[in-house]
């Protein structure tokens, strides 16, 4: 890969954008439905909301524009006009750029690396809000709902952002996500639950190889999904607490009290090169539920204590992989990679420079959904960028933080016109004397 990555996928995007359906009739088509899905994009992916507006001073000011020489759009759509249109769109016409996304990683090498324990590729599920308002004036007919005791009542959208992690890895890959709509429930459980069960129908053949293994939290440890999540052919590892799986939490201190509990002991280097003791329980062939059909899952607990023998971490897990002394620290550590999809990835898009949460428009049918498949391709581009165009990784590793990086762009695309993505690339590293330009050790 090299400097043309980032064209060639403005190029592929636009490709898409070009055959999305466009129900616009007589003369309200001056503008591209690919100019308009590019306009958006483009606005996410510098995570500056301005973009379009300075682009525009720029045109009416030189008659050239940086939303035209690396987004490839030819005219310059308002953000209102771009709200309109992309409103009846619905966000499934986007996520064949997620499968070139991914078809891309692949090609990095990133994917194989980040496999773990049993040579698993190991996919975190999660849902997260990217919308909400308390204004009984900003809905529509996919808002879920939630009214609360004082009377008052919050419409927000919420969806499922699967993404591939590893717990030796700071990258998250995102896949196709799945949208929570007011049909699934009012429970957040089984809000979520159904979502992530038609994620499963709809994306088995495409991410299920028979070695792919679910990572989630305590409310995916319910055996109607991990039965589903086998029928997908899914392996999976779920944090399961005791306190809402009593019965198999009873039947683990049984065998405790019996001493049928597998353990393993281990002095480990901590946080601060410090020493820390990892005590890890098992038992294979555990009933989740009680019941005549109880699903046998395989049980595993981590207990981390300092050397004062203070508890630091203590967690417990359910899974289909059978657990065994060699396994048992890697099958945990997988479990405990599930944090990432809310560290490196939902909180990443919502406080670190993407602006996850922020109502960059509403509409009255999907707008908020295709804006949100937006910013996560955007994040999967930068992601992307950093692996396979060396220019655009030296400059982020030399700025460091997402939102300074960000600013810099804004900035520069503001003031400075750029004919393409290599020179802006080009300047960046000029100004900070790197790569190229890095100037001679003393």
């Amino acid at each position: 890969m090299n400097a043309r990555l980032f064209d060639s996928f403005i190029e592929r995007l636009r490709a898409i954008a070009e055959e999305l359906p466009d129900r616009r009739t007589g003369s309200n088509t001056q503008y591209s439905m690919a100019d308009i899905l590019l306009a958006a994009f483009a606005v996410f992916f510098t995570q500056s909301p301005s973009f379009l507006a300075f682009q525009e001073a720029m045109e009416q000011a030189h008659g050239r524009n940086n939303l035209r020489s690396l987004f490839q759009v030819g005219r310059i759509p308002t953000a209102n006009h771009i709200r309109h249109i992309l409103d009846p769109v619905r966000p499934e016409e986007l996520f064949g750029f997620f499968d070139d996304l991914l078809q891309a990683f692949e090609q990095t090498g990133l994917p194989q690396t980040m496999r773990a324990v049993e040579n698993s590729r190991l996919i975190a599920l999660d849902g997260t809000w990217y919308f909400s308002s308390q204004s009984q004036n900003i809905h529509c007919r996919n808002c879920s709902c939630i009214e609360h005791k004082n009377g008052k009542s919050t419409h927000f959208h919420s969806a499922i952002t699967p993404v591939i992690v590893s717990p030796g890895h700071s990258q998250v890959i995102s896949l196709r996500p799945e949208f929570i709509v007011p049909q699934d429930g009012h429970d957040k459980q089984d809000c979520e639950i159904a979502a992530a069960k038609r994620w499963l129908k709809a994306n088995a053949g495409r991410y299920g190889t028979g070695n792919d293994t679910l990572l989630g939290d305590d409310i995916y440890a319910h055996q109607p999904f991990c039965r589903q999540a086998r029928l997908h052919d899914f392996h999976f590892i779920f944090t399961c607490l005791p306190s809402s799986h009593t019965y198999l939490a009873s039947w683990v201190e049984g065998l405790a009290q019996t001493g049928e509990l597998a353990t393993l002991k281990l002095r480990v280097k901590g946080k601060g090169n410090r020493w820390e003791h990892h005590q890890y329980r098992w038992a294979n062939g555990v009933p989740l539920v009680d019941s005549d059909d109880a699903l046998k899952v395989n049980w595993c607990e981590l207990t981390i204590t300092d050397g004062e023998g203070a508890e630091l971490y203590h967690n417990s897990f359910i899974t289909d992989w059978p657990v065994r002394a060699d396994n048992v620290a890697g099958l945990v550590a997988a479990g405990r990679a599930r944090w990432k999809i809310e560290n490196e990835n939902n909180n990443v898009l919502k406080n670190r420079g993407y602006h996850l949460e922020h109502n960059f428009g509403h509409g009255e049918a999907h707008l908020s959904s295709v804006l949100l498949a937006l910013n996560l391709l955007a994040f999967a581009l930068h992601t992307l960028l950093g692996l396979g165009d060396e220019s655009y990784r030296l400059i982020r590793s030399t700025v460091r933080r997402r939102q300074r990086f960000f600013q810099h762009l804004e900035a520069l695309t503001t003031y400075l016109y750029f004919a393409n993505w290599a020179a802006l690339m080009d300047f960046m590293m000029r100004g900070l004397e790197i790569g190229p330009y890095a100037l001679p050790k003393r």
